[in-house]
């Protein structure tokens, strides 16, 4: 197993957020912030640097972080971000999460290398204990060729390619509220009326 633990971690935010209506997701104000703040915000203090994947409104996103986008046209799903984070790193690992969860667990990235690496995998795939959280994941920088492969032959399907390597599993069923995503107007609204309500495990991540 290689011993570079090296992490960049990469926010997914190149969709087109068709649940809602063509909005850019990682822009969309909660608790008076852009969704991409609070989640480049408890990131930043678990990897050596931040890239983050959008294919519009470039210059908004770059006052976070540098942002590259798909090298793969029309919008090819979360797997075609993955690609062009592996593309800008040389070496260690990739840690990737969605612009649309803003309360990432605080020690998301210290559990998947620990686990990565236990198991000699190089692909951590993150579980709230019910089912597979594909787009929190971390991969080693050796499987741009594998990704990139498998995307040339027209597959999308996350899972697929997962099953193509021995990926494992990290357990978060620990903080299973830490994977909630926002993907419609009606979730962002719960939302912002459980951080009106107080309730603990969303202010605690705020």
């Amino acid at each position: 197993m290689p011993t570079n633990t090296h992490i960049t971690g990469l926010i997914l935010a190149g969709g087109r957020a068709r649940r809602m209506e063509g909005q850019d997701k990682g822009l969309i104000p909660l608790h008076g912030e852009p969704m991409v703040r609070h989640v480049f915000e408890r990131l930043l203090p678990q990897v050596d640097n931040i890239l983050i994947n959008a294919n519009r409104n470039i210059e908004t996103y770059q006052q976070y972080a540098p942002v590259i986008r798909d090298s793969i046209a029309d919008y090819a799903g979360p797997l075609a971000g993955m690609l062009a984070g592996l593309e800008h790193i040389e070496e260690g690992y990739l840690l990737c999460v969605p612009c649309d969860s803003p309360f990432i667990p605080a020690d998301l990235a210290q559990r998947m290398l620990s686990q990565a690496k236990k198991q000699a995998s190089m692909i951590a795939v993150a579980t709230d204990g019910n089912r597979l959280q594909p787009v929190f994941v971390l991969l080693h920088h050796s499987l741009k060729a594998s990704l990139a492969n498998y995307l040339d032959r027209g597959d999308r399907k996350i899972d697929l390619w997962y099953a193509e390597h021995d990926y494992t599993q990290v357990d978060f069923s620990d903080q299973i509220d830490a994977f909630i995503n926002i993907n419609s107007a009606e979730e962002l609204a719960q939302v912002e009326q459980q951080i009106a309500k107080g309730k603990p495990h969303v202010t605690a991540s705020l």
